[in-house]
């Protein structure tokens, strides 16, 4: 059976993307018109197959092969191969060893305190702002999430983390810029030069951290660095690692503590439930301890339901090595598969009422009953982010820091709408007002009530 979608255009879809105001616009479209199966036209692949069926998707969780043609705008951070599109043989056992650190405990708690440390610093400026802000979430919370990444990749030992941060700003709006055809200050020899020194800068920074590894002798497994020294990868694949992970979360884990705090701010209700167990989790103490995360379920509920709405990546792509049967169709070998996480998360079969904010959508009653890739912010399959149970970690850090002692709320008449910036960013931002919060109960001790939370005045 033909794969239904739209005919066939001239400038390789390039058109009805942009009528469309993105790829994920796009995909939106494609699927409300066409099904939970279509072929489109996609830039710099010729065609697509887009699947939007949950279901559909387990038939294609196996592929561990990505586009190359797709992800070579990347190839110039990267010095031994792009690290995007490694080879499945050689891509297996790198991505175990970076899921041996990042998604492992050990790992996550030897930052954790400097995770709160820097998401205490954004809180006590904020606190600072007169009249309650307006703050600019998405601004400041995706530098901060840079600096956590900088401090997490490079183990907290660059002497300069803000030039860090500042030459992969530099680097990323260069390279960003191009993909997305976004203006960038400068002459094009202007910004070359910017952005081959601020590459530079970063190379050596990672290659000082690096020697400094080797020369004390450190391999402690929960450290990016050490783990790559004691697995014996070479410097330069340590090197193109850690810009790696950089490059990965470098905005995610701010984009998406923006959009939880947006959407509370406009379901107050919800924002009290959040409010509430912090209280009772936390009692007097303003910022979690490790083992605090696992007990906030309310508040993790309510960061999944707002990477359902908008999930920081809004697609993936693979590419078929063999034909593919899926359902009453059939892919051939070379085909890209897209995965429009936007479209996945809004399928009404699985959703109900799927553009409403409800964090019970993610009880584990509630979630038994759905697909197993119904939700999918991180991808799927071997090709899935290694670093999704660290972003958990962060954002729910993050949101925890910053709940307990703010109250958000919507800047009147600021219309927040979402574009594609290699994320999904909001077009002016996020503008909320800051107000703070009353303390939380003291806990009480064995066999008494704790006092009741006091209420924040309305």
């Amino acid at each position: 059976m033909n794969i239904p979608g739209p005919g066939t255009r001239s400038d390789g879809g390039l058109g009805a993307i942009a009528a469309a105001g993105g790829l994920h616009g796009y995909q939106l479209w494609l699927h409300a018109e066409y099904g939970p199966v279509v072929r489109f036209q996609l830039p710099g692949a010729e065609s697509a197959v887009s699947i939007a069926d949950p279901v559909l998707l387990e038939a294609t969780a196996h592929i561990d092969r990505r586009p190359e043609r797709l992800f070579a705008f990347l190839e110039p951070l990267f010095e031994e191969g792009n690290l995007q599109v490694l080879p499945a043989d050689e891509h297996a056992p790198w991505r175990r060893l970076l899921l041996s650190v990042l998604a492992g405990r050990p790992s996550h708690e030897r930052h954790f305190a400097r995770f709160t440390a820097l998401a205490s610093e954004l809180a006590d400026r904020w606190a600072g702002l007169p009249d309650g802000g307006p703050v600019a979430l998405q601004k400041d919370l995706t530098t901060l999430s840079l600096r956590m990444i900088c401090d997490y990749a490079l183990g907290g030992d660059s002497a300069d983390p803000d030039s860090v941060v500042a030459a992969f700003e530099e680097v990323l709006t260069e390279y960003l810029g191009r993909l997305y055809q976004v203006p960038v200050p400068g002459t094009p020899e202007e910004r070359a030069q910017r952005t081959g020194q601020a590459l530079a800068h970063l190379r050596a920074t990672v290659d000082r951290v690096i020697a400094v590894h080797r020369s004390d002798g450190r391999t402690d497994r929960s450290d990016l660095i050490g783990a790559l020294i004691e697995a014996g990868e070479r410097p330069a694949r340590i090197r193109d690692t850690v810009l790696a992970v950089m490059l990965a979360a470098h905005h995610t884990t701010g984009v998406a503590v923006s959009w939880t705090l947006h959407l509370l701010g406009r379901h107050p209700e919800a924002a009290e439930r959040v409010a509430d167990e912090l209280d009772r989790v936390l009692g007097d103490r303003a910022v979690p301890e490790y083992a605090d995360l696992r007990r906030l379920t309310y508040l993790e509920m309510a960061l999944k339901e707002s990477l359902r709405l908008y999930p920081p990546g809004p697609y993936g792509a693979r590419e078929t090595a063999e034909p593919l049967a899926l359902g009453d169709y059939e892919i051939p070998a070379g085909a890209v598969v897209f995965y429009p996480f936007w479209a996945v998360h809004l399928n009404p079969e699985h959703w109900p009422e799927p553009e409403r904010f409800r964090p019970e959508r993610f009880t584990p009653q509630e979630s038994a009953k759905r697909p197993r890739l119904a939700w999918i912010p991180f991808g799927l399959g071997p090709r899935s982010c290694e670093g999704a149970a660290l972003a958990m970690v962060e954002a729910e850090l993050l949101l925890a820091v910053l709940l307990k002692r703010f109250r958000f709320r919507p800047v009147p008449g600021h219309q927040v709408t979402p574009i594609e910036r290699f994320v999904l960013w909001a077009a002016d931002d996020i503008r909320m007002l800051v107000s703070p919060r009353a303390p939380g109960p003291a806990v009480a001790p064995p066999g008494r009530p704790a006092r009741q939370p006091r209420r924040s005045p309305s």
